[in-house]
Parts: structure tokens; C-alpha cells; sequence
């Protein structure tokens, strides 16, 4: 192959070759290579066996031993010489993350283990460490970089993979592709994950980055499609606690997700559809929006805290999340806007307006918040909304029927 840069690809394979004749030897001294027994099956025939070295878990644990080796020191000063590599440089590596720190591992600690996989071991192969090598110029000094995050989901089950918006999906966890990158990846997943129903989903961000742009705020885009999907679906659903960061097939980080996305409220687990896939991702772009009007901004924020809270705290922010959507007048508003039928409408009504002079909020008036919040995402226009509403309660204009079923 034609190297981009000899300096750098004699730097890393020298750091490759020390850190091989280090594990070799600690191998030689008792260590062992933990093994996994894979399967093989065959349609027609026997089922084959393989035994498959674990090399990456072997490294990570003599990664700090691995990394106080002078030609560690030295592969590292290349990397930073090398601007290309600015990137993996502010990597969120470690609790304390430092630009050495990320550089070791998210470039020569994952050099190292793809030469080493591809080995099957610590026998030094030339072929092996020159393909691993052209995988990371590609990374470096390709015009388009390939982000990805995915955080673990709780309180959610899907049939099949769920397309939110474009760079965003819910999917099902493929086996051990977490702990592949991470070998501390299982002490961090919500418990039982991976083993029942609503514990095996994940929410998987992507997106193309070009040489000079930065990642996304994986937190917070994770956090609004959290609060898209709660609105949605009305699952009891979280994120987290934290979302692991990928570039290039890299591991690039493990970041916290943000409290309010990575708490689970309580109530009963639910399969997200394509329906409501569908009016999640739309819920999701309007999202972006609220900002602009502070209002619904803070109706969302109450809603949202309500889904935490016990009574007498729980109906206040659902009172006080009616009242910033639809304004004072929201008991005959919320009712108007969520019921078509005289008697659905006045049995809600009445709920809304015991609600707003003190009481509990009843489950109706509970999801009435919800349903109102998704009507108010859904119009750009939501004080046109509003005089529309008022318009129908003075009987100047015709009942609207095929409200969304949610």
C-alpha cells in the first residue's frame, strides 16, 4: 500500500511490535487470553466449532502498563504532529480525558487490537498490522468520517427496526456489540438488559462528518428523541446511563445521558410501531422548534417532570403544563381539542376542570397532557390553533373530526 505518512506508520508499528513482545511475554509469565466457544451451524451438515482468542479484553487490562512505554510516548508525539488526527484527539476517553489520554485509546490501543484479531493472537504478522494500519489512514485522511452513538433503551420493544429521522433509529441490540469495543461495556447497561423484552432495544444515532466538522451532541440529540418517543407512545422509557460513541468503528467515547432522558418513569412497557415510529420522528423535527416559543417550551419541560412526581406534585405540573399550552381558559380548550363526541368531550372537560380547581389529575386528564402537547407539536402555528379552538367553543366554525389516535 502507499503510506500517507511513513513517519507516523513507523512510529505505530513500532509501538505494535514493543506492545506484541510485551504481552507475548506476559503470556509466557502465567497470563491467559480469555476464550470464547463460537458455533458454526450449517444447514446441511454437522455444526462447526471455533475457539476465538478474546484479545481485546487481554490488552485493555495492560493498557496502562502498555501506555507508560516509551514508544508509546513516542507513536503519541507522531499522532499529534499529524493534524488529520485532531479528531480522535478530543475522543471522550477515560473519566478525566486528556488529548494523550484519548489518542492512546482510540488510535494505538485500537491499532494494536486489530493487528492482534487479526493474528489470532500476539504472533507477529507484517500482512496483519499493514491492513489495520491502512484502515486507520483511511480514517485519518478520508474526506468523510462515519459517527455513530448508541445508547441502550429501557421500557420499549420493537418488531422491527424503527427509522425516526434520517441518521436515527430504534433496533433491536445485535449480541455483544457493545462489549466487541468496550470491555467494560457490561457493568454499564441497565440491568437485565439484553435478556428480557423491553430491555433489548437501543437507540442508534449516525451521521457523516466531513474533515473539518465536529461530532453531534449525541447527549442532547438522544435526550429529545427520549422525550419524542415518550410523547408518542406514552412508555415508560429511558436511556442509558450512558451512550457509547463510535467513529470510523472506533471506539470514540462513553458519555453520560442526560438525567431527565436516562431516568424511567414508571408504568407498563410498550412496543413502539410504525405508526407511532412514524409520529415520533415527526414530533422529533418539531422538537427543534420549541425553543422559539417559550410557552410551549415550558409545557413540554412540565409534562416531562410530571412523568417523575407523585400527587399532589404530579397534577401541579400537569395543571401547570395545560395552562402554558392552551392558556387560562385550557379546561374548555383541552377538551374541545381532544374529543370529537359530545360525551366523551363534556366527561373530559369535567376531569380538566376538577383538575384545574385543585384536584388530582384523573389518568384522563394525565394523558390529555400528553395528547394536547403532541396537537400543539404537530400545528407551526399554535395561537392559530388556539383561535380555532375558541372559534368552535363561540359555534363559529364546524367540529374538526379525525383527531390523531395516540
Amino acid at each position: 500500500m502507499a503510506v500517507r505518512s511513513p513517519h507516523l506508520h513507523d512510529a505505530l508499528r513500532a509501538f505494535s511490535l514493543g506492545a506484541f513482545a510485551f504481552l507475548l511475554r506476559d503470556l509466557d509469565e502465567g497470563g491467559d487470553i480469555p476464550v470464547a466457544f463460537v458455533e458454526h451451524g450449517h444447514a446441511h451438515g454437522p455444526a462447526l466449532y471455533e475457539y476465538r482468542p478474546l484479545v481485546r479484553p487481554f490488552v485493555e487490562e495492560r493498557a496502562e502498563r502498555l501506555r507508560g512505554r516509551a514508544d508509546a510516548t513516542i507513536a503519541l508525539e507522531e499522532l499529534h504532529r499529524e493534524p488529520a488526527a485532531a479528531i480522535f484527539a478530543r475522543a471522550h476517553a477515560g473519566p478525566r480525558p486528556s488529548q494523550d489520554e484519548a489518542l492512546y485509546r482510540t488510535v494505538l490501543l485500537g491499532l494494536l487490537v486489530s493487528t492482534a484479531e487479526a493474528c489470532g493472537g500476539f504472533d507477529w504478522d507484517d500482512d496483519a498490522f499493514e491492513r489495520a494500519y491502512a484502515e486507520l489512514e483511511r480514517s485519518l485522511f478520508g474526506e468523510r468520517r462515519t459517527y455513530a452513538a448508541v445508547a441502550p433503551l429501557v421500557g420499549l420493544s420493537v418488531a422491527t427496526q424503527i427509522e425516526l429521522t434520517a441518521g436515527l433509529r430504534v433496533r433491536a441490540v445485535a449480541d455483544g456489540e457493545l462489549a466487541r469495543h468496550w470491555a467494560e461495556a457490561k457493568a454499564m447497561l441497565p440491568k437485565d438488559f439484553g435478556r428480557e423484552t423491553d430491555r433489548f432495544c437501543v437507540l442508534e444515532l449516525r451521521s457523516a462528518l466531513g474533515v473539518a466538522d465536529e461530532p453531534p451532541d449525541a447527549p442532547a440529540e438522544i435526550a429529545d428523541a427520549v422525550s419524542a418517543i415518550r410523547l408518542a407512545t406514552a412508555a415508560p422509557l429511558a436511556a442509558g446511563p450512558v451512550l457509547f460513541e463510535l467513529l470510523d468503528g472506533r471506539p470514540f467515547g462513553i458519555r453520560p445521558v442526560l438525567p431527565i432522558a436516562a431516568t424511567q418513569p414508571p408504568g407498563e412497557a410498550t412496543r413502539l410501531d410504525r405508526f407511532r415510529g412514524g409520529l415520533a420522528g415527526e414530533l422529533l423535527v418539531r422538537l427543534g422548534f420549541a425553543d422559539a416559543d417559550p410557552s410551549l417550551a415550558e409545557a413540554l419541560d412540565r409534562w416531562e417532570l410530571s412523568l417523575f412526581q407523585q400527587d399532589p406534585f404530579r397534577s401541579g405540573q400537569v395543571r401547570a403544563s395545560l395552562a402554558a399550552l392552551l392558556g387560562d381558559t385550557w379546561p374548555l380548550r383541552g377538551a374541545v381539542l381532544l374529543e370529537d363526541d359530545p360525551e366523551a368531550r363534556r366527561s373530559l372537560h369535567a376531569d380538566l376542570a376538577a383538575l384545574a380547581a385543585g384536584a388530582n389529575a384523573t389518568p384522563a386528564a394525565v394523558d390529555a397532557a400528553r395528547r394536547a402537547l403532541i396537537e400543539g407539536l404537530r400545528r407551526p402555528d399554535r395561537a392559530g390553533l388556539i383561535r380555532e379552538l375558541d372559534d368552535e367553543l363561540l359555534g363559529l366554525r364546524e367540529r374538526r373530526n379525525a383527531r390523531l389516535a395516540v
